[in-house]
């Protein structure tokens, strides 16, 4: 880094295609540390059914952000954003490179495009009210009326994340402004370098569908199991995303593991396509290598020409 200029490399794509493999190989060449941003692997016990990195890994390179707060607590984009921006700056602080590393599009976008976030606090009681109208009219229900309120912020949501419906419903309520009109962005203070990784649709969807059958065989339905143990109820943000609330589905006895097990799969199809409409191939921000046809080294190259100021 002749210049003196700090600088960021983030590492997108779709789930399972090799982000955390590709961000342990160039962190332990280029001097590097992981800021994670997974919104599941903030949580701690929830291990197998987020791909959380192992000891081993661990061990390799410091990681940020992972098992931070426990599976009941409320956890915001703005607190995710503010403990990005401390873990970068440490990192940099200490002449290393940060490598913010995820597939969760909203926590991606918000550290790499410095998004103002309003500062709105959880209403306990609003969240009680809308959460129980929401069992009651539906999902479905709830996502039209933050369609109504809120179209532009309404596209960006699976309509299927009640949290982030709900989040959003809640900024609405507060400043009488639709979430979308709220925020602005700042530029942060570092240049950022962003690696995404692609592949043939139907080689990704056979990638992840192993990426389940090896969790099943390495004890999610024990991790849940032991979760509910622990007091975690399957009505918590943390355990409603993929795996774990299908797993809850097979221990409530309503399908079979087998039957969890095709269900995991094509919802997780489901969120790569959910994914690829934040990550956009079209998007010329983003240097993209198609992990079939390209190696290690081609990345490599272009993160040292980028290094060098070039």
């Amino acid at each position: 880094m002749p210049d003196g200029m700090k600088r960021l490399v983030a590492i997108v794509g779709p789930t399972g295609i090799g982000k955390s493999r590709l961000a342990l190989h160039l962190a332990g060449l280029f001097h590097g540390e992981i800021v994670s941003a997974d919104s599941r692997q903030v949580y701690r016990y929830l291990d197998i059914g987020t791909a959380k990195p192992g000891p081993q890994e661990l061990s390799r390179v410091p990681h940020h952000l992972i098992d931070i707060i426990n599976p009941d607590d409320d956890f915001s984009l703005a607190q995710y954003q503010e403990l990005a921006y401390q873990a970068i700056e440490d990192i940099q602080r200490r002449n290393r490179l940060p490598f913010l590393v995820g597939g969760s599009g909203l926590y991606v976008k918000a550290v790499l495009e410095g998004w103002q976030i309003p500062r709105v606090s959880p209403d306990p009681e609003f969240r009680y009210n809308i959460e129980k109208k929401a069992g009651e009219s539906g999902i479905d229900e709830l996502y039209q009326e933050l369609v109504r309120v809120d179209p532009d912020t309404a596209r960006k949501i699976d309509r299927r994340n009640v949290r982030r419906v709900i989040r959003a419903l809640e900024v609405h309520a507060k400043t009488k402004k639709p979430f979308s009109q709220l925020g602005y962005k700042e530029a942060p203070a570092f240049n950022s370098f962003i690696i995404g990784l692609t592949a043939d649709r139907a080689e990704l969807y056979r990638m992840v569908d192993r990426r389940v059958d090896e969790m099943i065989e390495r004890g999610l339905v024990i991790e849940v199991e032991n979760l509910l143990k622990m007091g975690y109820d399957f009505k918590l943000p943390a355990m409603s995303g993929i795996g774990y609330r299908q797993v809850g589905q097979f221990l409530k006895g309503e399908m079979t593991l087998e039957g969890a097990r095709r269900k995991i799969k094509t919802e997780t199809h489901r969120f790569i396509r959910h994914q690829y409409a934040w990550f956009r191939l079209t998007d010329d921000r983003i240097h993209w290598f198609d992990i079939e046809r390209q190696e290690d080294i081609e990345i490599e190259r272009a993160l040292v020409e980028f290094l060098r100021g070039a």
